[in-house]
Formats: structure tokens, C-alpha cells, sequence
């Protein structure tokens, strides 16, 4: 019989799951985690004593894999993805593959097995670039790249499989920011830290684009919270989750002040002047979910996780930056 307090995270080594998974068990689930673990073993060692964790090393490709592991579980929380546009684009087919070509039968093995409640991590960049100054749920979705439109070709497909007894629900997350056991440092807010504190120096390309962002501990939240949303509130419903849409060239300044007044900003042209905003207010009238943590506040992270030695080789470690890694593993 599947347990509403065990639950399955897709990608719980990554970088919102291994901060969201001694959230969930801190709270008393049960927690399988299912992860290629790219990026290392040590993402969950905090947590690996815990009697309520399970590690699996596993693709979400594997079928038999899927089926083996779901039953018992009554929810899943499916984080697991080839992230970002560049990292996608390295080898689209393989990004297909498991971004989109997996979905489908991760979502029916998790409903055949009793799953009740499935929470799928989206991206606000499937609406592309909107003209709106508040980019609402209910706008049309835009996706400019092979990445934001398998996300966007996703959401339809789990929608579509929304049965009774099988609850749904997508979350569209703004960039997230901050410090995580397995950290990346190829991230707006993270990568200008990162300068900031190891070259003091960053570099600004335009800066009138608009990022909106999201710290890394009220991402947690959201998705803890999406196992205790009731289902007549959230079944069927898509939730931008954001905080503030900051020009790149403020955040810029933010890490300044929060670095040191010797950190030298630098101005050059781009041709790159997409910008993107997204509403949260949907989330905050009908759930009542509310950002507690700034983005000065994860650069205050950052700051402190290389003061006290906890991020090491950040200029030249490939497995702070998606794309380094992903060309350094053969995958298929």
C-alpha cells in the first residue's frame, strides 16, 4: 500500500534536491532518492546515516528500474532533468531522451503503482520573452529553446494523464540561488558571487535584462509544502514560484555591497537582451506562499560557504557547472 509519507525525488542528488531532501526528512517522510549522482557522492552524505533514506543509482530511463521502486511511494517529486539550455544542447538527443522521451512512462509507472500526488519541477522559461509586466500562469507559453519546450511538452503530457486518485501539479520556478551540497556555480546570482569573491571582478553583459530569481531555501519550501497543499487547491494547477525580478545589473551591484566595495563591475555590450519577469502572485493569493529569503540573502550564503571553506577549486571543479561536467562524461 503506498505511503502519502514516502516519497520518490527524481534528481534528489541535484542541486535543489540535495538541500531538499534533509528538508523532507527532517519533517518525517521517508525518502527514496533516484540520481545518476554526475556530480559526485557527497551531495547527500549530511543525511546517508538516516534510517529513512534510500539512495538509488538509476536513470529515469530504465523502466524496470521505475517499476521496482515506485510501489509504496504516494508521492513523487520529479526534479530530475538535463538542465539548462546549454547543457541540453551539447547533445539534444540525449536531453530529449530524458527530459521528454522518459516522462511519459515515469508518470504512468508512478500512477499504475499508486502514487497519489505528483509534483513536476517546470521552468518559468517556458514562457519566453513576455512583453506583460507580470507574466501570469495563464499566459501563452512561448519556449525558445529545445530545453523550455520539452518542459513545456511535459506539463501537457502530465496534465493530460490526471486521473481521479492521481493528483498533478506543476511548479514553474524562477532561476534558484544560493549555497546547496551540490552547488552550481553557473547560475546568475551564483556566478557573480563567485567572481565577485575569487577574482573581485565581475563582469556585466548589458544589465538592463531582467532575472527573476529565487532562493534555493524557499524553493525547498515550495516543494515540501506541494506534499500538504490540499487537493482541491492544487490538482490540476500550475504555480509560477519566484521572489523578486531584478535587473542583472542590480544584482550585480547587491553582490557588491555584499562582497566588498573593492569588487570592480565591468559593463560590456551584449546581444543577448532577452528579459524575463514572472508574477508569484497566484501562489501567494491561493496557497499563501510567501518568500521569506532575498537574493541578498543567498549571496550572504555564498559568502560565507567560501569563507568557511566549504567551496573549493570554484573557478576550475567541473562539477559546480552543468555544461563542464556533461562534456567531460560520455552519456547516452
Amino acid at each position: 500500500m503506498q505511503d502519502s509519507k514516502h516519497v520518490l525525488v527524481t534528481g534528489g542528488a541535484g542541486y535543489v534536491g540535495s538541500a531538499l531532501v534533509p528538508r523532507l526528512l527532517a519533517e518525517g517522510h521517508r525518502v527514496k532518492v533516484l540520481d545518476l549522482y554526475l556530480y559526485g557522492e557527497s551531495a547527500l552524505a549530511s543525511v546517508r546515516w538516516h534510517p529513512n533514506l534510500e539512495e538509488i543509482r538509476g536513470d529515469i530511463r530504465d523502466s524496470q528500474l521505475l517499476k521496482r521502486i515506485m510501489p509504496g511511494c504516494g508521492a513523487v517529486i520529479h526534479l530530475a532533468c538535463i538542465s539548462n539550455d546549454p547543457s541540453f544542447e551539447l547533445n539534444p538527443s540525449l536531453g530529449r531522451s530524458i527530459n521528454y522521451d522518459a516522462f511519459s512512462e515515469l508518470v504512468d509507472c508512478a500512477r499504475e503503482s499508486g502514487v497519489r500526488r505528483f509534483v513536476y519541477a517546470s521552468s518559468s522559461s517556458v514562457y519566453g520573452v513576455k512583453e506583460e509586466e507580470n507574466v501570469t500562469e495563464d499566459l501563452p507559453l512561448q519556449p525558445l529553446t529545445d530545453y523550455s519546450k520539452y518542459k513545456a511538452l511535459c506539463e501537457e503530457v502530465l496534465l493530460e494523464k490526471q486521473r481521479a486518485g492521481f493528483e498533478v501539479v506543476i511548479i514553474r520556478p524562477a532561476t534558484v540561488c544560493g549555497y546547496s551540497p551540490r552547488l552550481r556555480l553557473d547560475l546568475t546570482v551564483n556566478i557573480l558571487t563567485n567572481h565577485a569573491v575569487n577574482n573581485r571582478k565581475i563582469t556585466v553583459f548589458g544589465g538592463k535584462q531582467k532575472r527573476p530569481n529565487i532562493h534555493i531555501q524557499d524553493m525547498v519550501e515550495v516543494y515540501t509544502q506541494s506534499l500538504n497543499w490540499p487537493s482541491e487547491k492544487i490538482n490540476g494547477q500550475v504555480f509560477n514560484a519566484g521572489y523578486h525580478n531584478h535587473c542583472v545589473s542590480d544584482i550585480a551591484a547587491m553582490v557588491q555591497s555584499k562582497v566588498g566595495p573593492d569588487v570592480e563591475i565591468i559593463y560590456t555590450d551584449t546581444n543577448d537582451h532577452r528579459s524575463y519577469h514572472i508574477s508569484s502572485e497566484k501562489i501567494r493569493r491561493e496557497l499563501g506562499f510567501v518568500p521569506k529569503h532575498t537574493v541578498g540573502q543567498a549571496v550572504e550564503d555564498l559568502v560565507g560557504a567560501f569563507a568557511a571553506g566549504r567551496i573549493r577549486n570554484s573557478m576550475s571543479d567541473d562539477k559546480y557547472y552543468n555544461i563542464k561536467r556533461m562534456q567531460s562524461l560520455v552519456l547516452t
